[in-house]
């Protein structure tokens, strides 16, 4: 909001060192993470999130968790407890962890990934999707018909934490994205409690073209300018 006597724009986003904004999260943190494979994942943060914490337990909301992922890392570190996502069949050694019962994988289509997501960040705990309904991937959900055709209901996904990436941040904490990274970005920045995102620029209030701000501040909590890695 506005400020009357200041005409300058109140945000409580802070603005952190990667080390320093890692620290925020919690231990055994459920933690979305922006990307579709290297596109638009937060990999600055995500190098941190590695490096300099100690964190284990995590559970990761993320469309895949490749073997050439960044943080596949942590999986080698024994620090997941579960991952959420569309696509981990590249990662032989997770699904093998899966089958030996060292790792938890909760296999999701993509559309209902990201619809699950969406919801998530509106309040709205659940919903009824025809994907999915008569395969493994429905079993032990519950089913309805409509309009002569099986629904699965679904869980919406909220998380402790995401860490996304965007183009630019203004001083208040708007952020605009640069072509694919506009993934699963935005949607993950509405749906967890702690918000952290690595941007490649930083600009001043009134520099971004309001109609190109794809998630507006009230959904960041952190920005972090990204660095050479």
């Amino acid at each position: 909001m506005m400020n009357a006597t200041s005409n300058q724009i109140e945000t409580h986003v802070q603005f952190l060192t990667a080390e320093e904004a890692v620290k925020q999260i919690p231990e055994a943190a459920k933690i979305m993470v922006g990307g579709f494979g290297f596109p638009g994942m937060p990999r600055y943060l995500s190098k941190a999130l590695i490096n300099k914490t100690n964190l284990h337990n995590l559970t990761l909301i993320m469309n895949s968790l490749g073997s050439v992922s960044i943080l596949n890392d942590l999986f080698v570190q024994n620090r997941i407890k579960k991952v959420i996502g569309s696509f981990f069949s590249t990662n032989k050694e997770l699904v093998k962890a899966y089958r030996e019962g060292d790792v938890e994988i909760e296999l999701l289509p993509q559309g209902t990934f990201t619809e699950a997501i969406r919801l998530g960040g509106a309040g709205i705990p659940a919903f009824y999707t025809p994907t999915a309904a008569g395969t493994d991937l429905a079993k032990g959900k519950e089913i309805r018909v409509f309009n002569g055709r099986e629904h699965v209901l679904e869980q919406s996904l909220t998380a402790d934490v995401a860490i996304i990436r965007a183009h630019k941040a203004d001083k208040a904490g708007n952020l605009v994205y640069k072509k694919t990274a506009q993934n699963f970005n935005p949607v993950m920045a509405t749906a967890a409690k702690l918000t952290i995102v690595e941007v490649d620029e930083i600009v001043e209030i009134g520099e971004l073209d309001p109609d190109t701000i794809v998630t507006p501040f009230i959904f960041v909590d952190i920005v972090v300018k990204r660095e050479e890695i």
